[in-house]
């Protein structure tokens, strides 16, 4: 078994190529539209006759979706949905039938997911990161990352073979709370079917929670009730809210 030390700019190097999801992005761009029509429905089931909801108050709330969206494109969707709903509800008055009003609305989510679909074909051929630990090595490279609950003075990421063997460890020394990520490469003669890796963080005597991030590949994306779909190259069917970080 041989020590190796991770190549540090090559981790960094492969995270920069990572932009993030905004924290939420947890829950796809389709379930976050889903929950804003519904109280969208629900606040004009409720509103005072006297007093009710118009659309200056609906576009903001339909902004507030911009700030949670993990695709720059699917900003400009909501903008537009949210201009064809304040026009919609222009013409609507107080004695207009809320069924009216629900059809319109589900019909703009029905727009917002085909839009959905074109716009996640540019994420075909990119490089993804979720969470698990499977470890591919491409033209003689490996990557991954983790995520630490804390600061640690030490991390060491250990290669595991198919029968969990250890094949190899990377040292990367301290680091800091959050996301980090490594490269490896494989050592000559290494069989490199079958590999997986786990990341050890220690931060004095007390270990530090960690959650590994394995890299992937998208070749094909879908969209379903509740959102975009990746077909990834080794995940299989994956829902985007599962992905943390798109290269």
């Amino acid at each position: 078994m041989a020590t190796a030390v991770a190549n540090p700019a090559a981790g960094s190097d492969f995270l920069s190529k990572l932009s993030a999801p905004t924290a939420a992005a947890s829950a796809s761009t389709g379930d976050m539209s889903e929950r804003f029509l519904k109280l969208l429905v629900t606040q004009m089931q409720n509103q005072d006759p006297l007093n009710p909801l118009d659309n200056a108050q609906v576009t903001t709330q339909m902004a507030q979706i911009n700030t949670v969206s993990g695709l720059d494109k699917v900003n400009q969707s909501i903008n537009a949905m949210s201009q064809s709903l304040s026009e919609k509800l222009g013409g609507l008055s107080l004695g207009s039938s809320l069924d009216s009003l629900n059809g319109t609305l589900q019909t703009l989510q029905g727009q917002m997911l085909q839009s959905q679909a074109v716009q996640g074909a540019a994420l075909v051929g990119r490089t993804v990161l979720l969470e698990g630990s499977t470890l591919q090595v491409s033209q003689g490279q490996a990557v991954g990352a983790f995520d630490l609950s804390g600061p640690a003075d030490r991390v060491t990421v250990e290669v595991l073979g198919p029968a969990g063997q250890l094949v190899d460890t990377l040292d990367l020394g301290a680091q800091s709370s959050g996301r980090g990520g490594f490269s490896w490469t494989p050592p000559k003669d290494t069989d490199t079917n079958g590999l997986s890796f786990r990341v050890k963080a220690q931060s004095g005597a007390s270990s530090v929670g960690v959650k590994t991030l394995m890299a992937d590949t998208v070749n094909a994306v879908s969209t379903s009730g509740s959102g975009l779909v990746l077909e990834l190259a080794r995940g299989g069917s994956t829902a985007f809210n599962l992905i943390k970080a798109v290269s």
